[in-house]
């Protein structure tokens, strides 16, 4: 009764999500904090003053939404935690006055017509495999990153070439541009990476744009990037195959409402939208849209959520160096640590059994490691004194 193809799928597995009692949350990495207020807002207006919208089709182009994630990338440079903030007014109020910092200036004007906008990132990921990578040649991707690829890889017949980290966990950019070079293939990988939090510079993913094939897509996933890495925005003014991935989910504190975006050359975005529309004309809903619109009109309110995580990282980072854990350095909302002679699985149930959710992996290799979401200071504090006797 199944089609053969149903064989070969591997679905993905989320973090846990158990409802047998509450737990904090640090398995998903979530933001800990909640949308701007202005959201609620928007939504409630939307809802109570349009109730004849929610009985017609939203724009199918989010055409709207793609002009305010265009200035919100132009007023933040794509990093919203070294985001600079005017503070005016009593008690030193968050005006919504943004500039980015000189790092991550982009110097030339993002357009709306760079921007694609999706049911989450993982939607557009989906459409960024059917659109640029084929069934005869194997991507380019890291053995350990985002664990959605092979599942895409799977569901569209395409091969990936999974490629050996370093042994610091960083990319080897030398051996991924080896291998995309040999079969003339294009290249996928999360940067900031995932699990490990690990970054590459702009001038380190420029370096490789240069050596990789021109022809091919070359996909850099900055699902974390607004939490301490560099965007690669920049680099579209020279690299016309360069495909960026982002989302709502992490640092504009919208996991909930689904979603995700590209940044690309305009051409790149037709493409893109040309695979939307044979499958899901409207794939994102007038609420959702209405929602992520008023989440970019206050990127001064992200921008202070995600210096927030950054430093509370930071601080968790030294509190696990203190107590013998190994911790990769991250430039993400979560750390990734293993302690010698801690079985993983042992760690992660007593954690649990203090009602935190931390998030483990059967992977070989990386089993013993607990890859932990940034929360809040109080959060934090409690995974600290859980983890003391570890």
């Amino acid at each position: 009764m199944l089609a053969k193809r149903m064989s070969a799928l591997n679905p993905y597995v989320p973090g846990e999500q158990p409802k047998d009692r509450p737990y904090i949350k640090l398995n998903a990495n979530e933001n800990p904090y909640p949308p701007a207020p202005e959201v609620a807002k928007a939504i409630s207006e939307f809802v109570l003053s349009h109730p004849e919208k929610m009985a017609l089709y939203p724009d199918p182009d989010s055409l709207s939404l793609h002009e305010e994630i265009a200035e919100m990338l132009n007023k933040t440079g794509g990093v919203l935690c070294r985001t600079v903030v005017t503070h005016e007014g009593a008690g030193g109020a968050i005006s919504g006055n943004c500039q980015p910092s000189e790092n991550d200036r982009i110097p030339f004007k993002v357009t709306p017509d760079m921007i694609y906008t999706g049911n989450g990132s993982d939607e557009v990921l989906s459409f960024v495999f059917y659109a640029f990578f084929d069934s005869d040649r194997p991507v380019v991707t890291p053995s350990f990153s985002y664990s959605f690829y092979p599942v895409y890889g799977g569901f569209y017949s395409i091969p990936l070439n999974k490629i050996d980290l370093k042994s610091d966990w960083s990319l080897d950019t030398e051996k991924m541009l080896e291998e995309a070079n040999k079969t003339d293939s294009g290249t996928i990988f999360a940067n900031p990476n995932a699990p490990t939090g690990i970054g590459l510079s702009r001038e380190q993913v420029r370096q490789m744009l240069l050596k990789a094939p021109k022809d091919k897509a070359f996909v850099v996933d900055e699902a974390y990037v607004d939490f301490g890495g560099e965007s690669c925005i920049p680099l579209l003014a020279e690299f016309k195959n360069l495909v960026i991935v982002r989302t709502f989910s992490k640092s504009l504190c919208g996991a909930g409402m689904r979603s995700g975006y590209l940044v690309a050359n305009p051409e790149l975005i037709q493409a893109v939208t040309t695979v939307k529309n044979s499958l899901n004309h409207f794939p994102m809903d007038a609420i959702t849209q209405v929602a992520a619109s008023a989440a970019c009109k206050n990127a001064a309110y992200y921008a202070e959520k995600a210096k927030a995580v950054a430093e509370e990282r930071e601080k968790f980072s030294a509190f696990l160096k203190a107590h013998g854990w190994n911790v990769l350095p991250s430039k993400t909302n979560f750390v990734f640590a293993e302690k010698q002679g801690v079985n993983g699985q042992e760690a992660y149930r007593k954690i649990k059994q203090d009602g935190i959710l931390v998030r483990i992996f059967a992977t070989p290799g990386i089993e013993n490691y607990l890859r932990i979401t940034i929360g809040t200071p109080e959060q934090m504090k409690a995974l600290e004194k859980s983890m003391e006797s570890l």
